[in-house]
Protein backbone atom coordinates (compact mmCIF):
# COMPACT_ATOMS: atom_id res chain seq x y z
CA UNK A 1 0.00 0.00 0.00
CA UNK A 2 2.76 2.19 0.84
CA UNK A 3 4.41 1.86 -2.24
CA UNK A 4 1.28 2.64 -4.28
CA UNK A 5 0.60 5.65 -2.57
CA UNK A 6 4.31 6.81 -3.33
CA UNK A 7 3.61 5.84 -6.67
CA UNK A 8 1.12 8.06 -6.85
CA UNK A 9 2.51 11.09 -4.90
CA UNK A 10 5.43 10.44 -8.13
CA UNK A 11 2.70 10.77 -10.62
CA UNK A 12 0.87 13.84 -9.42
CA UNK A 13 4.16 15.45 -8.50
CA UNK A 14 5.04 15.12 -11.91
CA UNK A 15 1.51 16.15 -13.93
CA UNK A 16 1.87 19.33 -11.05
CA UNK A 17 5.53 20.25 -12.14
CA UNK A 18 4.12 19.54 -15.72
CA UNK A 19 1.52 21.74 -15.90
CA UNK A 20 3.34 24.66 -14.07
CA UNK A 21 6.08 24.02 -17.19
CA UNK A 22 3.85 24.49 -19.97
CA UNK A 23 2.10 27.71 -18.52
CA UNK A 24 5.60 29.33 -17.88
CA UNK A 25 6.64 28.34 -21.41
CA UNK A 26 3.84 29.07 -23.47
CA UNK A 27 2.08 31.54 -21.71
CA UNK A 28 1.48 34.91 -23.90
CA UNK A 29 3.01 32.90 -26.63
CA UNK A 30 1.10 32.46 -30.06
CA UNK A 31 0.39 28.65 -30.00
CA UNK A 32 -0.78 29.02 -33.53
CA UNK A 33 2.24 30.37 -34.93
CA UNK A 34 4.47 28.00 -33.23
CA UNK A 35 1.86 25.11 -34.97
CA UNK A 36 2.18 26.24 -37.99
CA UNK A 37 6.35 26.38 -37.84
CA UNK A 38 6.10 23.07 -36.43
CA UNK A 39 4.42 21.50 -39.46
CA UNK A 40 7.35 23.04 -41.54
CA UNK A 41 10.11 20.26 -39.77
CA UNK A 42 11.39 17.89 -41.85
CA UNK A 43 10.66 14.95 -39.66
CA UNK A 44 13.48 12.80 -41.56
CA UNK A 45 15.99 14.36 -39.12
CA UNK A 46 14.17 13.32 -36.30
CA UNK A 47 14.40 9.84 -36.70
CA UNK A 48 18.00 9.93 -35.93
CA UNK A 49 17.34 11.99 -32.80
CA UNK A 50 14.70 8.73 -32.05
CA UNK A 51 17.96 6.49 -32.27
CA UNK A 52 20.05 8.92 -30.37
CA UNK A 53 17.61 8.03 -27.63
CA UNK A 54 16.99 4.53 -27.88
CA UNK A 55 20.55 4.44 -27.86
CA UNK A 56 21.09 6.38 -25.04
CA UNK A 57 18.98 3.92 -22.88
CA UNK A 58 20.21 0.44 -24.38
CA UNK A 59 24.04 2.03 -23.19
CA UNK A 60 23.31 1.31 -19.75
CA UNK A 61 21.71 -2.45 -20.59
CA UNK A 62 25.54 -2.79 -22.41
CA UNK A 63 26.85 -1.71 -19.20
CA UNK A 64 24.42 -3.75 -16.70
CA UNK A 65 25.41 -6.94 -18.90
CA UNK A 66 29.10 -5.84 -19.39
CA UNK A 67 29.12 -5.76 -15.56
CA UNK A 68 27.01 -8.86 -14.74
CA UNK A 69 28.91 -11.59 -16.66
CA UNK A 70 32.50 -10.49 -15.16
CA UNK A 71 31.02 -10.76 -11.58
CA UNK A 72 29.59 -14.64 -12.78
CA UNK A 73 25.58 -13.53 -13.21
CA UNK A 74 24.66 -14.80 -16.61
CA UNK A 75 21.54 -12.55 -17.54
CA UNK A 76 20.41 -11.88 -20.85
CA UNK A 77 20.80 -8.81 -23.44
CA UNK A 78 16.98 -8.49 -23.45
CA UNK A 79 16.63 -8.96 -19.70
CA UNK A 80 19.05 -5.99 -19.06
CA UNK A 81 17.71 -3.87 -21.36
CA UNK A 82 14.66 -4.43 -19.07
CA UNK A 83 16.35 -3.57 -16.44
CA UNK A 84 18.04 -0.39 -18.16
CA UNK A 85 14.15 1.10 -19.14
CA UNK A 86 12.91 0.14 -15.65
CA UNK A 87 15.69 2.40 -14.20
CA UNK A 88 15.20 5.27 -16.67
CA UNK A 89 11.12 5.35 -16.63
CA UNK A 90 10.91 5.71 -12.60
CA UNK A 91 13.82 8.20 -12.79
CA UNK A 92 12.29 10.08 -14.86
CA UNK A 93 8.94 10.16 -12.82
CA UNK A 94 10.57 10.99 -9.47
CA UNK A 95 12.61 14.09 -8.02
CA UNK A 96 16.09 13.95 -8.40
CA UNK A 97 15.86 11.01 -10.17
CA UNK A 98 15.84 8.78 -7.04
CA UNK A 99 13.60 6.43 -8.16
CA UNK A 100 15.45 4.49 -10.87
CA UNK A 101 17.51 2.38 -8.89
CA UNK A 102 15.57 0.83 -5.91
CA UNK A 103 13.05 -0.04 -8.77
CA UNK A 104 16.00 -2.33 -10.99
CA UNK A 105 17.72 -3.74 -7.16
CA UNK A 106 13.66 -4.71 -7.30
CA UNK A 107 13.35 -6.65 -10.55
CA UNK A 108 17.03 -7.63 -10.32
CA UNK A 109 16.07 -9.37 -7.02
CA UNK A 110 13.29 -11.32 -8.98
CA UNK A 111 15.81 -12.62 -11.33
CA UNK A 112 17.57 -14.05 -8.50
CA UNK A 113 20.81 -11.44 -8.72
CA UNK A 114 22.03 -11.17 -4.90
CA UNK A 115 21.13 -7.75 -3.41
CA UNK A 116 24.88 -7.08 -3.09
CA UNK A 117 25.72 -7.47 -6.43
CA UNK A 118 22.93 -5.20 -8.23
CA UNK A 119 23.78 -2.71 -5.78
CA UNK A 120 27.22 -2.64 -6.43
CA UNK A 121 26.69 -2.47 -10.33
CA UNK A 122 24.03 0.04 -10.49
CA UNK A 123 26.45 2.50 -7.86
CA UNK A 124 28.88 1.98 -10.62
CA UNK A 125 26.79 2.96 -13.15
CA UNK A 126 25.91 5.80 -11.32
CA UNK A 127 29.31 6.74 -10.18
CA UNK A 128 30.50 6.89 -14.17
CA UNK A 129 26.96 7.99 -15.33
CA UNK A 130 27.44 10.95 -13.37
CA UNK A 131 31.54 11.28 -13.43
CA UNK A 132 31.17 12.14 -17.43
CA UNK A 133 29.00 15.31 -16.14
CA UNK A 134 31.93 16.22 -13.61
CA UNK A 135 34.61 16.24 -16.02
CA UNK A 136 32.72 17.87 -18.82
CA UNK A 137 31.49 20.30 -16.02
CA UNK A 138 35.15 21.25 -14.61
CA UNK A 139 36.51 21.21 -18.32
CA UNK A 140 34.01 24.25 -19.41
CA UNK A 141 34.80 25.81 -15.76
CA UNK A 142 38.63 25.50 -16.54
CA UNK A 143 39.10 25.85 -19.92
CA UNK A 144 35.51 27.29 -21.27
CA UNK A 145 35.28 30.46 -19.75
CA UNK A 146 34.74 31.79 -22.96
CA UNK A 147 31.81 29.54 -24.01
CA UNK A 148 30.56 30.22 -20.25
CA UNK A 149 30.07 34.02 -20.80
CA UNK A 150 28.80 33.40 -24.55
CA UNK A 151 26.29 31.41 -23.68
CA UNK A 152 25.24 30.88 -20.09
CA UNK A 153 26.18 33.82 -18.67
CA UNK A 154 23.36 35.08 -17.27
CA UNK A 155 22.36 31.47 -15.14
CA UNK A 156 25.80 30.37 -14.85
CA UNK A 157 25.28 30.28 -10.95
CA UNK A 158 22.65 27.11 -11.88
CA UNK A 159 25.40 25.56 -14.10
CA UNK A 160 28.24 26.40 -11.45
CA UNK A 161 25.83 24.91 -8.48
CA UNK A 162 24.62 21.83 -10.77
CA UNK A 163 28.70 21.12 -11.05
CA UNK A 164 29.23 21.22 -7.11
CA UNK A 165 26.61 18.81 -6.57
CA UNK A 166 27.50 16.42 -8.54
CA UNK A 167 31.12 16.56 -7.64
CA UNK A 168 30.01 16.44 -3.85
CA UNK A 169 27.53 13.11 -5.11
CA UNK A 170 30.58 11.55 -7.10
CA UNK A 171 32.96 11.50 -4.39
CA UNK A 172 30.39 10.20 -1.73
CA UNK A 173 29.25 7.59 -4.05
CA UNK A 174 33.14 6.53 -4.68
CA UNK A 175 33.74 6.33 -1.14
CA UNK A 176 30.39 4.24 -0.56
CA UNK A 177 31.45 2.01 -3.52
CA UNK A 178 35.27 1.09 -2.94
CA UNK A 179 35.08 1.39 1.04
CA UNK A 180 33.35 -1.62 2.36
CA UNK A 181 33.91 -0.92 5.91
CA UNK A 182 32.29 2.44 5.37
CA UNK A 183 29.41 0.86 3.27
CA UNK A 184 28.81 -1.61 6.33
CA UNK A 185 29.03 0.50 8.84
CA UNK A 186 26.53 3.07 7.19
CA UNK A 187 24.40 -0.07 6.64
CA UNK A 188 24.71 -1.48 10.32
CA UNK A 189 24.40 1.46 12.01
CA UNK A 190 21.73 2.68 9.92
CA UNK A 191 19.51 -0.56 10.84
CA UNK A 192 20.25 -0.07 14.60
CA UNK A 193 19.02 3.27 14.56
CA UNK A 194 16.06 2.69 12.72
CA UNK A 195 15.20 0.29 14.87
CA UNK A 196 16.14 2.53 18.30
CA UNK A 197 13.28 4.70 16.41
CA UNK A 198 10.91 1.75 16.62
CA UNK A 199 10.95 2.10 12.91
CA UNK A 200 11.93 -1.57 12.77
CA UNK A 201 12.15 -4.56 15.16
CA UNK A 202 15.38 -5.86 16.67
CA UNK A 203 15.95 -9.22 14.39
CA UNK A 204 19.01 -11.62 15.39
CA UNK A 205 17.99 -13.12 11.66
CA UNK A 206 18.25 -9.48 9.69
CA UNK A 207 21.65 -8.86 11.44
CA UNK A 208 22.78 -12.15 10.56
CA UNK A 209 21.55 -11.46 6.62
CA UNK A 210 23.04 -7.78 7.17
CA UNK A 211 26.54 -9.80 7.76
CA UNK A 212 26.14 -11.95 5.13
CA UNK A 213 25.19 -9.40 1.85
CA UNK A 214 27.91 -6.48 3.53
CA UNK A 215 30.14 -9.97 2.87
CA UNK A 216 28.99 -10.36 -0.62
CA UNK A 217 29.11 -6.41 -1.11
CA UNK A 218 33.02 -6.70 0.80
CA UNK A 219 33.85 -9.21 -2.67
CA UNK A 220 32.37 -7.77 -5.20
CA UNK A 221 34.02 -4.43 -4.59
CA UNK A 222 37.35 -6.00 -3.97
CA UNK A 223 36.98 -7.40 -7.77
CA UNK A 224 35.96 -4.18 -8.96
CA UNK A 225 39.31 -2.72 -7.18
CA UNK A 226 40.91 -5.00 -8.67
CA UNK A 227 39.53 -5.00 -12.41
CA UNK A 228 40.40 -1.46 -13.06
CA UNK A 229 40.20 -2.16 -16.29
CA UNK A 230 36.76 -3.06 -16.21
CA UNK A 231 35.39 0.05 -15.23
CA UNK A 232 37.61 2.21 -17.67
CA UNK A 233 35.12 -0.03 -20.73
CA UNK A 234 32.15 0.88 -18.24
CA UNK A 235 33.48 4.72 -18.56
CA UNK A 236 33.95 4.69 -22.26
CA UNK A 237 30.53 3.02 -23.27
CA UNK A 238 28.88 5.92 -20.64
CA UNK A 239 30.54 8.40 -22.19
CA UNK A 240 29.01 7.35 -25.71
CA UNK A 241 25.41 6.30 -23.98
CA UNK A 242 25.32 10.34 -22.43
CA UNK A 243 26.65 11.99 -25.86
CA UNK A 244 24.20 10.56 -28.00
CA UNK A 245 21.58 11.78 -26.20
CA UNK A 246 23.52 15.35 -26.38
CA UNK A 247 23.10 14.76 -29.92
CA UNK A 248 19.32 14.63 -30.21
CA UNK A 249 19.48 18.78 -30.45
CA UNK A 250 22.06 18.87 -33.17
CA UNK A 251 19.53 16.64 -35.24
CA UNK A 252 16.42 19.12 -34.15
CA UNK A 253 18.66 21.97 -35.52
CA UNK A 254 18.81 20.16 -38.84
CA UNK A 255 15.37 19.53 -38.71
CA UNK A 256 14.59 23.10 -39.15
CA UNK A 257 17.01 23.41 -42.08
CA UNK A 258 19.45 25.45 -39.93
CA UNK A 259 22.93 25.57 -40.28
CA UNK A 260 26.57 27.21 -39.07
CA UNK A 261 25.92 25.88 -35.45
CA UNK A 262 28.60 22.67 -35.73
CA UNK A 263 27.38 19.52 -33.75
CA UNK A 264 30.41 19.46 -31.22
CA UNK A 265 28.69 22.93 -30.09
CA UNK A 266 25.41 21.91 -29.51
CA UNK A 267 26.61 19.00 -27.76
CA UNK A 268 28.71 21.04 -25.95
CA UNK A 269 25.90 22.74 -24.79
CA UNK A 270 23.22 20.39 -23.67
CA UNK A 271 25.68 18.83 -21.93
CA UNK A 272 26.00 22.16 -20.07
CA UNK A 273 22.38 21.75 -19.67
CA UNK A 274 22.55 18.63 -18.22
CA UNK A 275 25.47 19.46 -15.42
CA UNK A 276 23.33 21.86 -14.12
CA UNK A 277 20.00 20.23 -14.15
CA UNK A 278 21.28 17.12 -13.10
CA UNK A 279 21.07 16.84 -9.42
CA UNK A 280 17.98 18.87 -8.75
CA UNK A 281 14.86 17.78 -7.43
CA UNK A 282 12.70 17.87 -10.44
CA UNK A 283 11.53 15.12 -12.91
CA UNK A 284 14.00 15.10 -15.62
CA UNK A 285 15.05 18.70 -14.32
CA UNK A 286 11.57 19.81 -15.69
CA UNK A 287 10.91 23.21 -15.77
CA UNK A 288 14.69 24.59 -15.33
CA UNK A 289 15.85 22.61 -18.08
CA UNK A 290 13.10 25.00 -20.61
CA UNK A 291 14.60 27.64 -19.28
CA UNK A 292 17.87 26.96 -19.82
CA UNK A 293 17.47 25.95 -23.09
CA UNK A 294 15.53 29.75 -23.87
CA UNK A 295 18.01 31.42 -22.03
CA UNK A 296 21.48 29.02 -23.97
CA UNK A 297 20.12 28.47 -27.63
CA UNK A 298 18.73 31.68 -28.52
CA UNK A 299 21.78 32.61 -30.63
CA UNK A 300 21.45 29.17 -32.17
CA UNK A 301 17.37 29.45 -33.27
CA UNK A 302 16.86 32.50 -33.09
CA UNK A 303 13.80 33.77 -31.67
CA UNK A 304 11.16 32.45 -34.12
CA UNK A 305 12.46 29.02 -33.73
CA UNK A 306 13.64 28.73 -30.54
CA UNK A 307 10.89 27.69 -28.76
CA UNK A 308 9.64 25.28 -31.52
CA UNK A 309 13.27 24.17 -31.42
CA UNK A 310 13.02 23.63 -27.22
CA UNK A 311 9.67 21.84 -27.67
CA UNK A 312 11.37 19.08 -30.38
CA UNK A 313 14.48 18.97 -27.95
CA UNK A 314 13.14 18.36 -24.42
CA UNK A 315 10.10 16.22 -26.90
CA UNK A 316 12.87 13.81 -27.91
CA UNK A 317 15.66 14.07 -24.84
CA UNK A 318 12.59 13.90 -21.88
CA UNK A 319 9.41 12.71 -23.06
CA UNK A 320 10.57 10.32 -25.82
CA UNK A 321 12.90 8.69 -23.31
CA UNK A 322 9.80 8.39 -21.16
CA UNK A 323 7.56 7.15 -23.48
CA UNK A 324 9.53 4.17 -24.71
CA UNK A 325 11.45 3.29 -20.76
CA UNK A 326 7.42 3.04 -19.89
CA UNK A 327 6.57 0.80 -22.78
CA UNK A 328 9.44 -1.94 -21.57
CA UNK A 329 8.63 -1.59 -18.21
CA UNK A 330 5.22 -2.88 -18.19
CA UNK A 331 7.09 -5.26 -20.82
CA UNK A 332 9.27 -5.85 -17.50
CA UNK A 333 6.57 -6.07 -15.28
CA UNK A 334 5.08 -9.57 -17.59
CA UNK A 335 8.46 -11.16 -18.17
CA UNK A 336 10.72 -10.69 -15.33
CA UNK A 337 10.62 -13.56 -12.72
CA UNK A 338 8.02 -15.42 -14.82
CA UNK A 339 10.78 -17.33 -16.31
CA UNK A 340 13.55 -18.89 -13.32
CA UNK A 341 15.81 -20.54 -16.04
CA UNK A 342 17.30 -17.57 -17.87
CA UNK A 343 19.56 -16.64 -15.14
CA UNK A 344 21.72 -18.79 -14.05
CA UNK A 345 23.84 -17.38 -10.83
CA UNK A 346 27.42 -18.89 -10.56
CA UNK A 347 28.87 -20.58 -7.32
CA UNK A 348 29.70 -17.42 -5.24
CA UNK A 349 33.17 -18.49 -4.48
CA UNK A 350 33.70 -19.02 -8.55
CA UNK A 351 32.45 -15.72 -10.05
CA UNK A 352 34.94 -13.75 -7.20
Amino acid sequence: MGNKKKMVFNVLFLVLIFAGTIYGVFHGEDIGQISDILQTVNPWWLIPGVVCVVVFIWGESIIIHYMMRNLGVKVGRGTCFLFSSVGFFFSCITPSASGGQPAQIYYMKKKKIPIPVSTQVLLIVTITYKLVLVLLGLGLAIFGQSFIHTYIDDVQWVFYLGLVLNVVCVAGMVLFAFHPSLAKAFVVNGSRLLERMKFLRHKKSREEKLAASMEKYNQTADYMVGHFGMLVVVFIITLVQRFSLFAATWFVYKAFGLAGASAGLIILMQGAIAVAVDMLPLPGGMGISEKLFMEMFLPIFGSKLLLPGMILSRGLGYYTELIISAVFTIVANFVIGRKTDETKIRDEHGAL
